[in-house]
């Protein structure tokens, strides 16, 4: 199961994710999300684990502190498709 993760400090890594979300099970893959431009944390990442190591880990650490903030950790929905150039009528190219 991907989990999304939400609210992580800017010094977060991929390293501390997997650290953090190891005690529930075999961490698959962590990503912490990077913004394209700046090249910092966007503050957020996902976790993927096995369905029951990562409900467990949903229930313990949704609303639990890490390095001063409150994470926000819940199941990771899919993306929806970005239809800006597809508005209005027009032709998307």
């Amino acid at each position: 199961m991907n989990i999304y993760v939400g609210n992580l400090p800017f010094s977060a890594t991929e390293d501390d994710l997997k650290e953090v979300f190891s005690s529930f099970g075999t961490v698959v893959s962590a990503k912490v999300i990077m913004d394209r431009e700046t090249g910092r944390s966007r503050g957020f990442g996902f976790v993927e684990l096995g369905d029951n190591s990562a409900r467990k880990a949903i229930s313990e650490l949704n609303g639990a502190e890490y390095d001063g903030k409150v994470l926000t950790v819940n199941e990771a929905r899919e993306k929806k498709p970005n239809n800006r150039f597809n508005r209005g009528g027009h032709r998307a190219w």
